[in-house]
Parts: structure tokens; sequence; C-alpha cells
């Protein structure tokens, strides 16, 4: 996989992280609302895999983002 690739992945995964943090929202509590594990939520803030379209969808909008911000 090309570097450029996973380093999308880092910057996708800070766009998670900080509206997750800004809402007050621990990655479990992410998880559960979108019916991930909590694991799964680590993996894609830490860009040790990469969301699906559906599983971005269902994060925007619990975190009230728009889907562009999260993959700008």
């Amino acid at each position: 996989m090309p570097d450029w690739v996973l380093a999308r992945r880092r910057v996708i995964g800070d766009r998670i992280r900080e509206p997750r943090r800004g809402e007050g929202l621990s990655q479990v509590q992410l998880g559960e609302r979108v019916g991930l594990d909590h694991k799964t939520i680590h993996r894609y803030e830490t860009a040790q895999r990469a969301p699906t379209i559906t599983e971005l969808l269902l994060i925007a909008d619990v975190l009230n983002t728009p889907l562009s911000e999260l993959v700008k």
C-alpha cells in the first residue's frame, strides 16, 4: 500500500477523534451509537483500519459532522 494512503487514513482518524472528543464521547460510547466495537473505533482513529463509507456516514451523523469534513 502506498505511503500516502496510510497518511490519509491517519488524517481521517484524527478527524474522527477530534469531533468525538468535542462531543464528549469515549470510543466506547461512539462505538455503541454506531453499532461498532470500541476497538474498531480505536483502529480507525489510529489508521490501523479504514472505515467503510457506511461506517463513515454513521460516525459523521453521530458526531454532527458533515461527511465531507471527515474525508476532505
